[in-house]
């Protein structure tokens, strides 16, 4: 996508900030979805678009308790994201001077309202599928948020500066597919959260996505240890790994092992949403980490290509023999 050739207007900090907190109502949703199944309520109200028959923004507040609480609580959340999210859209459209953000903002505002749909859906059908599908298209609206909180501050409106780098295309492939592995690692995920079957598939994609991690960070701190946007989230993403395998352990050794005898339903419920969570902040970061890869880098020219450059001055030919 071409990106628009009208200038950039002077930052302002507020669409910026209204995006982050659009980003951090979505990571709550994120939470709410993941305690929804974590708790086993996901068809503990019946019902959509109504809540037993009542008017989702009426339901009494004495009747929300124990599954009803979180899965009408879920509900209330998703809405309130989606109003985050069209009043972003339209701040975009009316102030954003680049066509393709503006545009984007109404992806984001198309997603949310098909997340809304789906997870409506997946009540009335009692289909899994439909509960996969949901899942994975909340964490793909996750990082579609946090790609608009990161377009609309002041790094992300600022022309790049192009460092031009030995392995800056080996680099820029690396980020891209880590993401991509990220992603793929949490459908995996959800799969296995919501039909129990993959387990497999999943620890071996948890292998994949640490060596991807490990490659990345030893490629930048090695080679771009003086770059503070770079260092920066990708130290983030190894504590966030670490912290993921962790959460990730207790989480397989409470629900597939002899392990889980000894865990408490809240804490096993903790320890599968924290999972959850700790994914989609790996996705988010890492998707940060690529998007300023390849605006900042830029593969060298090799020398040898220099060498047929013309050297004579721009806009004069030279002179054909007679």
């Amino acid at each position: 996508m071409a990106l628009d050739a009208r200038p950039v207007s002077n930052h302002t900090p507020w669409v910026h900030r209204f995006a982050l907190f659009t980003t951090g109502a979505t990571f709550i949703l994120l939470i709410a979805g993941g305690l929804v199944t974590s708790t086993g309520s996901g068809l503990a109200v019946p019902d959509w678009p109504t809540t037993f028959g009542y008017s989702m923004f009426r339901f009494p507040w004495s009747k929300m308790v124990g599954g009803i609480l979180v899965e009408h609580g879920h509900r209330l959340i998703g809405a309130g994201v989606g109003l985050l999210t069209l009043t972003l859209a339209l701040w975009l459209w009316v102030t954003e001077p680049r066509g393709w953000l503006r545009w984007l903002g109404v992806g984001a505002l198309v997603g949310v309202v098909v997340q809304g749909v789906l997870g409506g859906l997946r009540v009335v059908f009692i289909d899994r599928t439909l509960a996969i599908v949901h899942a994975a298209l909340a964490q793909a609206f996750f990082a579609l948020t946090a790609t608009l909180a990161f377009f609309t501050s002041q790094e992300g409106k600022e022309a790049p500066r192009k460092m031009q780098t030995a392995d800056a295309g080996r680099l820029r492939h690396l980020c891209l597919l880590t993401t991509s592995v990220i992603y793929l690692q949490l459908i995996f995920g959800g799969v296995l959260r919501h039909t129990g079957v993959g387990v497999g598939v999943h620890l071996l994609f948890a292998g994949v996505v640490t060596i991807q991690v490990l490659f990345l960070a030893v490629l930048i701190l090695r080679g771009y240890r003086d770059q503070p946007r770079l260092v920066r989230p990708i130290t983030l993403l190894s504590a966030l790994l670490i912290l993921q395998l962790v959460v990730g352990l207790g989480a397989y050794g409470g629900k597939f092992t002899s392990l889980g005898v000894g865990l408490s339903f809240h804490a096993l419920v903790a320890l599968t949403t924290a999972h959850v969570a700790t994914g989609a902040l790996m996705l988010a970061t890492c998707l940060v980490l690529t998007l300023r890869v390849y605006r900042g880098l830029t593969p060298r020219v090799p020398a040898v290509a220099q060498e047929f450059v013309p050297s004579h001055p721009a806009g004069m030919s030279e002179k054909a023999p007679a």
